[in-house]
């Protein structure tokens, strides 16, 4: 048994809150102000620090020199190990537009993660398919020759395949047989729009067949305007609907993000977008097959496009504050709400008894100061 004694921490609420917290087998037993306790295998005083839920980036294609289109268990461990040192306890491995057999590969290689998972490193809590069901308009840095229309069959064999850890796959709704295949696809995981020139009407049509989730709100769709809502005004005004931010200052502008956190209240998702160069030095890398530049923390292809990121969750929390988001908002886009996403929040996501005790201590200045999962 553990116990952390004279603890601030994020409640269940989400609200700061005094006292300690109990801990055996991996799961929270009580959380709450002055326990009384039997005797313990180890005792850790938190006094001066802060515990928040282990992070949950539920999009992140790579990082540490790892793809998840590297389709190997030693790509998916690397990622992990270093994902651990941010604060990220729980991954979602993302596997961008590319071919069958690299996505098998992919399937093959996150369900071995995810059977036997890492002592020393994140967790492979579901596989999220970025792909390939996408408008060429707005592929952004995935492969248009990889593109193809929406295939339930081809879904269903890789669900099965990976025995359910697929959690989330997307599609651009405008694209012919879109609607159907999300009203099927929902029955198994979540869909989200994605990649898409749909317009307001188009998403809100989406939203009632099946699809309850946004990829990176503001990037490769239509833009928000007071004649044209597009994505992102359907996204607002659908009160189900979450919807994930990439909060690393390039991919959307901080008073947007404040913005957009004050609208999405409870509903929105920070996630990295991470590609492998995440966690290394500037250079040239690939991503789905293509080549990605990286300078000065931002990753473009060879046209500028944005290609992802070279970011983290804990980084993201630590600007989302700086830019004026409530910590106890910023901490809940990165934990509960992705495990809502995935439909994993009975497991992680929360400090709350009966979950996983995924705790990460932050001094006053939000650094890390320990990870305990």
């Amino acid at each position: 048994m553990m116990i952390f004694r004279h603890a601030r921490y994020l409640n269940e609420d989400f609200q700061l809150v005094f006292g300690d917290i109990e801990i055996a087998d991996g799961k929270i037993l009580r959380a709450g102000e002055r326990l009384s306790f039997r005797e313990a295998d180890l005792v850790i005083d938190c006094e001066g620090y802060t515990l928040v839920p282990g992070f949950v980036d539920i999009h992140i294609h790579g990082c540490n020199g790892g793809d998840a289109c590297d389709g190997t268990r030693e790509a998916l461990d690397n990622m992990a190990k270093f994902l651990l040192t941010k604060g990220v306890t729980s991954f979602c491995p993302t596997v961008m537009t590319t071919g069958k057999e690299t996505m098998e590969r992919a399937v093959d290689a996150a369900l071995a993660c995810a059977k036997e998972p890492l002592e020393d490193g994140a967790r492979v809590v579901g596989l999220h398919l970025e792909g390939p069901f996408i408008s060429k308009e707005k592929k952004g840095a995935q492969l248009e020759s990889a593109i193809v229309p929406p295939d339930f069959l081809l879904f269903q064999e890789l669900y099965h395949r990976s025995e359910g850890l697929i959690r989330l796959i997307v599609a651009a709704p405008e694209v012919s047989g879109a609607i159907g295949f999300g009203e099927k696809a929902s029955e198994f995981c979540t869909v989200s729009v994605a990649h898409t020139t749909a317009g307001y009407e188009k998403a809100m049509e989406a939203f009632r067949h099946g699809f309850t989730h946004v990829t990176h709100l503001f990037n490769a769709m239509t833009g928000f305007s007071h004649r044209a809502p597009g994505v992102v005004g359907a996204a607002f005004d659908q009160a189900d609907v979450t919807a994930e931010l990439i909060c690393d200052g390039f991919h959307i502008h901080p008073a947007v993000l404040r913005t957009a956190f004050r609208l999405l209240e409870g509903r929105a998702v920070i996630v990295s977008d991470a590609m492998r160069a995440t966690g290394l030095s500037a250079g040239r890398y690939d991503l789905g097959g293509q080549a990605v530049n990286v300078a000065e923390g931002k990753a473009t292809l060879d046209d500028g496009t944005i290609a992802g990121s070279v970011t983290n969750l804990h980084r993201e929390v630590k600007n989302l504050v700086s830019w004026g988001v409530p910590l106890e908002q910023a901490i809940r886009a990165a934990t509960l709400t992705p495990a809502k996403v995935i439909g994993k929040d009975g497991e992680i996501g929360s400090i709350a008894p009966g979950k996983r005790a995924d705790l990460v201590a932050l001094d006053e200045n939000l650094e890390i100061v320990g990870v305990y999962h």
